[in-house]
């Protein structure tokens, strides 16, 4: 099977659909060591994760297409807190994030089909403050992409917990020897 290198937005909302449902499935009603655990040092456990998602879906994905369709290159995007979930998610339980995310991921579906976008409007470009010139297509390509991260961080976050408990077989788990992207 080939490698998808052209964006299709009804493949990209097949993933984006199913992100709320995937982290639900994984994590609701999962024991602390599970959901409010992390790598150590500065690294995120699944209840950050959650929160920064959720963060996202609030202030980036389809604000910054609406920035693209309303004002093009002319107004740059605006910066995105990556850590923004610290704040935002203090004193909710992971349940209400689930939620939340869920409810929010919804929305911003809806707006995305409602907007009812042409090839043309996936050609039309704006700009990331650091990054420079984005197409709208790579803007929502992105979109896939960060959360299909996210859920790569998931689970190694997860996988980590039991890193020593695994003991030799912690050999075989590749999980437990990815370096990848933790924020």
């Amino acid at each position: 099977m080939p490698i998808l290198t052209e964006f299709t937005l009804g493949e990209a909302i097949a993933v984006l659909t199913r992100t709320p449902a995937t982290l639900d499935a994984l994590l609701r009603g999962m024991p602390d060591i599970w959901v409010r655990r992390n790598e150590g040092g500065d690294t995120w456990s699944a209840f950050d994760i959650v929160g920064h998602l959720i963060f996202g879906d609030r202030t980036d994905w389809i604000p910054r297409l609406r920035i693209i369709l309303e004002s093009g290159e002319a107004r740059p995007f605006d910066p995105f807190d990556r850590f923004a979930q610290f704040k935002e998610s203090e004193g909710k339980s992971l349940e209400q994030l689930l939620d939340e995310f869920a409810r929010l991921r919804r929305e911003s579906l809806a707006a995305l089909q409602a907007l009812n976008l042409n090839d043309e409007d996936m050609a039309r470009r704006g700009t990331h403050p650091a990054l420079g010139v984005v197409t709208l297509s790579q803007l929502l390509a992105a979109w896939v992409g960060h959360d299909l991260t996210h859920l790569h961080q998931l689970s190694r976050v997860m996988a980590h917990q039991y890193r020593d408990a695994a003991g030799p077989w912690s050999a075989y788990l590749g999980v437990l020897h990815c370096a990848g992207h933790s924020d």
